[in-house]
């Protein structure tokens, strides 16, 4: 005989998934040494590299700082520097885009 203290027909099964660190976003901070820009953007796969919809905050010291939740996982990405694209020198890594350009990598864990 089953000592099964849990209603009958009810499922238990454990949501292991839910909370998992590949679904949390965590945040990333990106910085672009660029004083003499008038303007810079973040580009990449997280905003389907529009130009326009991260617009990065120039900081006292000249570089251009913001701040994204970004999921576990590789992202390629990009600055616009006054509309020019240009690599992150501190990226962990270089690929390439859909186009065959070379794109920043970062990997989020």
């Amino acid at each position: 005989m089953s000592h099964n203290t849990f209603a009958p027909g009810f499922s238990y099964k454990i949501h292991a998934d839910r909370y998992s660190a590949k679904k949390m976003a965590k945040p990333v901070n990106f910085v672009c040494v660029a004083p003499e820009a008038n303007q810079v953007f973040l580009t990449g796969d997280f905003n389907d590299w529009d130009p326009g919809s991260h617009p990065m905050k120039r900081q006292p010291d000249g570089a251009w700082q913001i701040s994204l939740p970004l999921n576990h996982g590789h992202h390629h990405y990009r600055f616009l520097v006054d509309g020019k694209p240009t690599l992150d020198p501190k990226a962990q890594g270089v690929a390439r885009d859909h186009q065959g350009e070379k794109v920043s990598l970062i990997a989020v864990s």
